[in-house]
């Protein structure tokens, strides 16, 4: 093997020593079976490893046998500690930005890291992700009153559901109203129903008309016997109506709704086609009327009505009839 296996054995017998020693006995082994793969066999080792320690001890004698010194930690690309500091104030100043976009600001400031040591930086330091950083800001301004910036209140107000729900702003009462058609269901005997409802985006109050028809008539009735009326007798202006791009809503100059609007001063502003969101209010109105209305009462209504013709035809006891009421 290169050297002889008779190697002097040192006299301190420590943890590294006694492990050399047993690696020393395998190597022994092998010479006097000569067969690596029987050798490997009894002592439950890979070849791999046997040839590892062989190339050491013929390299470096006794001492290759021991294990080697753990790697100092230090490295001479470690990322110096001021730009890692620089790393932590652009994530504490700016919660919302990935790792993409703090490169591209340290590259501005003449300083080159990857994207994966700047994620590996955050992750050592409790801000791996945008939720830590954003807990992490609110904890090191916690007993203080801060100006958060326009960047940090866009997030906010993506994250609170009331601004997830209104998607339109709103400076005063009637600026803007929102209105849609919502198609109720089919009545026997009285055919497709339809709610026309208006929702103030400044205080969420709502109107609602329910008629037969989808016409543009039936969408200015709403407007002229309800919504004017309150808005006048408070003294507020109704500035703009909001609606989609429906029949009901839009067309010529001579369009019903248009011209209604005109003659009494309100801009009529359109939503973005195939954007329902934009209505937002409006369509949030329409789920809670269907979801408690609609589903709730109409159902018990009709439910009653047929008890009570079912009572009247004889098809029901008086017991009965009060037992099936009761529930």
């Amino acid at each position: 093997m290169g050297r002889t296996l008779t190697a002097s054995r040192p006299q301190k017998r420590d943890a590294a020593t006694k492990l050399a020693h047993a690696r020393l006995s395998v190597l022994e082994l092998a010479r006097e079976l000569g067969n690596v793969a029987e050798t490997c066999r009894q002592r439950g080792l890979d070849r791999t490893g046997f040839y590892e320690w062989k190339r050491r001890f013929q390299t470096q004698g006794f001492e290759g046998l021991k294990d080697l010194p753990p790697i100092h930690k230090s490295h001479p690309q470690t990322t110096p500690a001021a730009v890692v500091e620089r790393i932590k104030a652009l994530a504490h100043a700016h919660p919302s930005y990935g790792c993409n976009r703090l490169v591209a600001m340290l590259a501005l400031e003449g300083t080159r890291v990857s994207a994966i040591t700047i994620q590996k930086i955050l992750n050592d330091s409790g801000l791996g992700t945008r939720v830590d950083r954003w807990l992490a800001l609110e904890k090191a301004n916690a007993e203080k009153a801060i100006k958060i910036t326009h960047e940090q209140a866009a997030f906010l107000e993506k994250l609170n559901p009331c601004f997830r729900e209104r998607h339109v702003e709103s400076a005063a009462p009637g600026e803007p109203l929102l209105t849609d058609t919502f198609f109720v269901g089919s009545l026997k005997g009285v055919g497709k129903v339809y709610l026309h409802a208006v929702v103030d985006t400044y205080g969420s109050y709502a109107f609602g008309f329910l008629h037969v028809s989808k016409q543009p008539e039936a969408a200015v009735a709403v407007l002229h016997n309800d919504v004017l009326p309150f808005y006048r007798t408070l003294d507020l202006p109704v500035k703009a109506v909001l609606t989609d791009n429906g029949r009901e809503f839009c067309g010529t100059d001579k369009h019903p709704y248009e011209l209604y609007l005109d003659l009494n001063g309100i801009e009529h502003r359109r939503t973005k086609v195939r954007s329902p969101k934009t209505n937002g209010f409006v369509e949030r109105f329409n789920g809670t009327v269907l979801d408690e209305f609609f589903r709730v009462k109409m159902r018990e209504t009709f439910y009653d009505k047929r008890l009570d013709l079912k009572q009247e035809s004889g098809a029901l006891s008086p017991r009965d009839f009060l037992r099936l009421r009761a529930c």
